[in-house]
């Protein structure tokens, strides 16, 4: 952010006392995969708080600040700070290509994709945020906090992540949480994107399955040539996680069958993809119309944990 170039009918001093007032942490460092993905590090004035893989926190920045897309900025009655919460990833290794633990960084990072709602009045953050560069400041919550953590996990059970897009981000901090702490039961992270190009941490990802045997990850597409052109020599179809986590597919993919007796499943990412029920007004459960995980992973054996009633099941309502 310019402060030499303030938003229209605000002085260059209005601006710095507001973010003085709001911001507590700056952008150490960011990365672009492509014009709308985003990993972003950010370091807080005071100590970096401590967190549990699958945790979130906010990020925040004014509403007189510039956007990306160059949208309007918030009128003068109308300023505040926009607030949105976001899973905390984490770089998972080092340079030297050794896992970096959550507890061994002294920032933040996150996993973030542009959005653009041009039919809503509700200030947007993302735009704003796309706007950062490397010294900026912006707010940062004092507390991660969320109870979608590895604490139902024991050393020998099986693992499944599964996410969309940036629903990722808080399965890269459990991967590595439990990789680092010797995990012995298999653990597997499948994710679906649209293109290759929207997978942040490929790279990454490919390392950890060299040093890792009983990890592996899963990536799967929905818009490349071979997705939705059937002349393709690699035709594939459209690759859903829905797809995949039918026995069958599942082993022929990571090479071994889930049983809900020694597994655990952890979802997060896109609501369709999930599938939570609802009840309807006899009070009975009632599933999408079209099948998401929790209701193919019923059918398999598997339980959907609630607060009451824990399950091998866990889920994070990513919107």
């Amino acid at each position: 952010m310019n402060p030499s170039n303030p938003p229209s009918g605000q002085s260059t001093s209005e601006i710095e006392e507001l973010r003085n007032k709001y911001y507590n942490a700056t952008v150490q460092d960011l990365r672009m995969p492509h014009d709308h993905l985003m990993i972003v590090r950010v370091k807080p004035d005071a100590e970096v708080p401590r967190f549990l893989g699958g945790q979130y926190t906010t990020l925040g920045l004014g509403s007189w600040e510039h956007r990306v897309d160059g949208g309007p900025l918030a009128e003068l009655p109308k300023q505040k700070l926009i607030r949105r919460a976001y899973s905390i990833s984490c770089p998972m290794l080092d340079v030297q290509g050794d896992l970096l633990a959550n507890d061994e960084i002294d920032y933040l990072e996150f996993y973030i994709t542009l959005v653009l709602r041009p039919d809503t009045d509700d200030p947007p953050l993302t735009p704003r945020l796309f706007n950062l560069k490397v010294g900026d400041r912006l707010h940062l919550g004092k507390k991660p906090v969320g109870t979608y953590t590895l604490k139902p996990i024991a050393p020998e059970d099986n693992v499944i992540f599964a996410g969309t897009g940036t629903g990722e981000a808080p399965h890269n901090s459990m991967t590595i949480e439990l990789l680092k702490r010797g995990h012995t039961g298999k653990v597997v992270s499948m994710t679906c994107v649209r293109y290759r190009g929207d997978l942040g941490y490929l790279d990454q990802q490919k390392q950890l399955m060299e040093k890792y045997s009983n990890y592996r990850y899963g990536a799967f597409t929905t818009r490349e040539p071979e997705n939705i052109d059937s002349q393709h020599p690699q035709y594939v179809g459209k690759q859903y996680l829905q797809d995949i986590i039918v026995p069958e597919s599942f082993q022929e993919q990571f090479g071994w069958i889930p049983h809900p007796e020694h597994t655990q499943v952890f979802l997060c990412g896109n609501p369709s993809m999930i599938g939570l029920p609802e009840k309807n007004e006899q009070g009975e459960l009632v599933y999408p119309e079209s099948k998401g995980m929790v209701e193919l992973l019923t059918e398999q054996g598997y339980k959907l944990s609630t607060p009451k009633s824990p399950g091998n099941i866990h889920f994070e309502k990513y919107w």
